[in-house]
Formats: structure tokens, sequence, C-alpha cells
């Protein structure tokens, strides 16, 4: 798709985290709490722990602070009391939005959510409304300035590890599994060392939606941007293929 970096997207997601550096460490902390609830505390025996730590790494989150977490949730299991909820929508123009959060207080985030939706001139939809404009993949990308890998080499790697799919961008390389492939293929190529920009479980849209009128794009943004200040939203995926 012409124009559509996903590594620009990455970077983009990235630096607006780093300039909110609490924002995605709540995030991590809460994955890591229920990471530790579900499978308990030690990564070696819970393979969605480990990719809740390679991607708080991923962030620049502190080791320390991942221990923190890790002892906290293990040592106090009855605290940790999220729950998961996915709310599904429509942006400007018919935009698909998938919105996954992790809340002690349902009736506190559905509110916020159906706020930001609001506010953009979009609108909640039933479970299923969009969803299934979205395909859920485990994604890696991996930025060609930190592989030197030649990229026939790379896809190889990946595809004897498990993948189903790899491409090959201006400026980075994906590596797409299934859901339950994902952790070995992570795993395998973090044993050889491969430098990820990301790597994570997302929802990933069929097509995309180009925007071009002011007030669409004022809009979105606007939802976008109040969720995204939500400590409760975890991740929210769309079909706006953003200017990179």
């Amino acid at each position: 798709m012409s124009g559509h970096s996903k590594f620009a997207n990455i970077k983009h997601k990235k630096e607006k985290n780093d300039a909110a550096k609490g924002k995605i460490f709540t995030i991590i902390g809460r994955e890591i709490a229920i990471a530790v609830k579900e499978g308990g505390p030690d990564p070696a025996n819970n393979s969605k722990l480990r990719d809740v730590i390679a991607k708080a790494k991923a962030n620049n989150m502190p080791n320390d602070t991942i221990d923190r977490g890790i002892k906290k949730a293990a040592g106090d299991i009855s605290s940790v009391n999220y729950e998961r909820v996915t709310y599904e929508g429509y942006g400007p123009s018919g935009t698909a939005i998938i919105v996954e959060a992790l809340t002690d207080n349902k009736n506190r985030t559905a509110a916020n959510v159906r706020n930001a939706f609001t506010k953009g001139q979009g609108s909640i939809g039933t479970q299923g409304c969009v969803s299934y404009m979205f395909d859920e993949k485990g994604q890696i990308l991996i930025a060609k300035e930190d592989c030197d890998l030649e990229a026939d080499d790379l896809m190889m790697m990946a595809l004897d590890a498990g993948a189903e799919d790899f491409a090959e961008e201006d400026d980075s390389f994906e590596v797409l599994t299934t859901p339950e492939s994902f952790s070995a293929v992570r795993e395998a190529l973090e044993a050889e060392n491969i430098v990820m920009a990301s790597a994570e479980v997302t929802m990933l849209p069929q097509t995309y939606v180009s925007l071009t009128d002011e007030k669409d794009l004022t809009n979105i943004r606007r939802i976008l941007d109040l969720l995204d200040e939500d400590d409760d939203v975890q991740e929210v995926y769309h079909n706006w293929e953003e200017e990179a």
C-alpha cells in the first residue's frame, strides 16, 4: 500500500509514548499484573509474561521497575482486579475503531470511551460491528538500520521459526504470525539478537480508509487523542491511513 509505512507509524507512536512515559508504563504495568495473575510470576513458565517483559524493554522500562511490577502482582494476586473490556465503534466517514482496555471500573471506562467518540463525532457500536474488518496477528517490525542480515536470510529465519508471512518496506521488515505462534517466533528472533522496533499481537485492518476533509481529520485525531489520554485504555486499533 503506497505511502503507508507501518514502521513510521510505530516510530510516531513511540515518540508520543516517550513524551508521556507515565502512560506507557501504566499500560505495561497493568499487562504485567494480568500476565502474572493468569500464568504466574516466573517468565520461564509464562510466555505471556515474557512477551510483556519484551514489550516493556522495547519501551525503555527499567529492569527494576519490571521486577517490582512482577513482585507486586505475585505478592498480592487478589488485588489484581483488572478486567479486559473491548469497545468497537465508528469514527468520521465510517472509519473503524477498536478500543481495548484494562479497568477496575467498567462504568468509568465505558463513559470515558463513549465521551471520546462523541466529542469526535463518532459513535460506539455493538460487539463485532467493526472487528470483522481486522485480522488478529502477531506483528514484529525490524528497522533496517538495526539489522545486518539480508532480507532473504531474515525471512528464512522467521519462517523457520513459524512465521506465516514476511514483507519488506523501504525502512523496515515486517514479520507476521498467528497469535498462537507469536511468542515462539519472537523468542527465536530474540535468541539471534535481532533488534525489534515493535513486537506485539495486534489487530491489523484488512483495508485502510483515507480522510481528506479537514473536519474529519480534526475529529478522528480528537477521538484518538482522548483515548490515548485515558489510563484505562491499553490499545486502540483503527483503519485510518495516517499520514506518516
